[in-house]
């Protein structure tokens, strides 16, 4: 039975794959690299996102992706993906538990929080997050989370990853930033297609 519940944000709850190629777009504009299609990111993107990044610009900061990332983020106007807030509150009712940990920037994430009317809804949210391992097991052993009753649940190669290295179920939705093909070959216990799916796994 599951209690506990890891989740990404975008690509997950947040419905950001057009936002997210448009602000990967920029920066490769504002460096001189050829853009991509939506099928291309989602067969070349990777978590920890500067692993991406850095294929394309070895040279390429942490930092300088920010900036250039950060400023187109902010011109689009945020959603979340239709009935996923309404599938959190139920979970939220069923007494199960539920942290966020997010490469996201901290000011996205807290606005968008309240747009989705989420706010309050979460244990806590951990944002501007890289690399996400140390991060959910610090958030596992703060919890006193049981790992048999914890999964987490991303859209990336990263969430699958960090699953299996802390000794949790993984969950993968096919409605974000990787392609189902991709993701099947990380493994996940799971790999969920629409909200029906999801909700049958995590409400017994």
């Amino acid at each position: 039975m599951i209690k506990n519940i890891i989740f990404d944000w975008s690509g997950v709850i947040k419905d950001s794959v057009e936002d997210h190629l448009f602000a990967v777009n920029k920066v490769f504009q504002f460096f001189g690299v050829r853009q991509m299609s939506l099928k291309e990111l989602k067969e070349e993107w990777i978590q920890p996102h500067m692993m991406f990044y850095n294929k394309y610009l070895p040279a390429l900061s942490s930092k300088q992706q920010t900036v250039v990332y950060k400023k187109a983020i902010m011109e689009r106007v945020p959603k979340a993906y239709q009935n996923i807030a309404v599938l959190i509150k139920e979970l939220q009712a069923n007494n199960i538990k539920m942290v966020v940990i997010s490469s996201d920037l901290v000011e996205t994430i807290t606005s968008e929080l309240v747009i989705f009317g989420l706010n309050g809804v979460f244990l806590e949210v951990i944002s501007n997050v890289h690399d996400k391992v140390e991060s959910v097991k610090s958030l596992i052993n703060k919890y006193n989370f049981n790992k048999t009753e914890t999964v987490i649940i991303g859209d990336t190669n990263h969430e699958i990853e960090v699953g299996k290295l802390v000794g949790i179920s993984t969950v993968a939705v096919t409605w974000g930033f990787t392609s189902e093909t991709r993701l099947a070959l990380n493994s996940p216990n799971f790999i969920i297609h629409n909200l029906r799916e999801l909700k049958n796994l995590l409400i017994v």
